[in-house]
């Protein structure tokens, strides 16, 4: 099977929107430690949350170097269950496939993707600096044959409609309407194609979004979306639902080891811990199929 290179010329972004260029501005000036320190372990540069059983020995270590150094491998461990654990859900692919990595950040996902199935992955990004840094680290890896990054808005990439066999979200659907995103993903996607989405979503069976989801979306300039919402979006874009987990109570024990974590913590520990407890706030996977 040939599989046609993605388009890599320097395609410009769509018009943006003032606030896709308060994204933009936000993310090209983000030097966030809890992003860069964790990274720097292993190269892996995750833009999200951790889920699995947290080792809270290592809040017991008393040389503060080593304890430092031991929170920091601990919460690069849950970030990167999660990236494996999303990749487990794209399959079955094969290393002539393609898949699409919408919003990849530093470009962590799309490298997990292509160690476990050898496919050629294409992430983009509406920053351009997250966008460089991530097709660096690729050429480091030796693998920015198959793994490339663009700076482009994942609402209207201009890649070629029906060439990807899988495509997901991790932690970025907040940032952008879902009707135009899962058009885009849809129009990606070839018939029977996956699509995955990890994302935290608030829990309209209470109502309005909470105090805490409005705290958190002033935190990230963002606007999460209600539960229902997703699977109505994906519905009328012929993504339908073939797997839903609720990772709510996988993501805590990272939200209580990073609020101890005195060196990457930003101020909203508490303020997720709190959302996820009271039930407003929900962490949810959905796996759903292109038909």
């Amino acid at each position: 099977m040939t599989i046609a290179p993605a388009d890599t010329r320097n395609v410009p972004l769509p018009t943006q929107s003032t606030y896709q260029n308060r994204v933009a501005d936000y993310w090209n000036a983000e030097e966030n430690p809890v992003n860069l320190e964790l990274g720097k372990l292993d190269d892996l540069y995750h833009h999200h949350y951790g889920v699995g059983a947290a080792d809270h020995t290592v809040l017991d270590e008393s040389d503060p170097v080593l304890r430092r150094g031991r929170i920091t491998a601990e919460l690069h461990r849950l970030e990167h269950a999660q990236a494996e654990l999303l990749a487990a859900h794209l399959g079955p692919l094969t290393p002539d496939d393609r898949v699409f990595d919408a919003g990849c950040g530093r470009g962590g996902g799309s490298v997990v993707a292509n160690l476990r199935y050898g496919c050629h992955t294409d992430g983009v990004t509406i920053s351009a600096k997250q966008a460089a840094f991530a097709g660096e680290q690729a050429r480091k890896r030796g693998i920015d044959g198959r793994v490339r990054y663009h700076h482009r808005n994942m609402l209207d990439t201009g890649f070629e409609t029906g060439a990807y066999a899988a495509s997901w979200n991790n932690e970025s659907t907040m940032y952008v309407e879902l009707d135009l995103l899962f058009a885009e993903h849809a129009r990606l996607l070839r018939r029977g194609g996956r699509y995955v989405v990890i994302t935290g979503c608030y829990n309209d069976t209470y109502g309005r979004a909470s105090r805490e989801v409005s705290l958190i979306n002033a935190h990230y300039i963002c606007d999460i979306h209600p539960r229902s919402e997703y699977f109505r979006a994906l519905a009328r874009h012929r993504l339908v639902p073939v797997h839903v987990q609720d990772l709510t109570a996988d993501t805590i024990p990272y939200w209580e080891l990073r609020r101890a974590a005195e060196h990457l913590v930003t101020g909203i520990e508490d303020t997720f811990l709190s959302a996820y407890r009271n039930g407003s706030f929900q962490y949810l996977l959905i796996a759903a199929d292109r038909v």
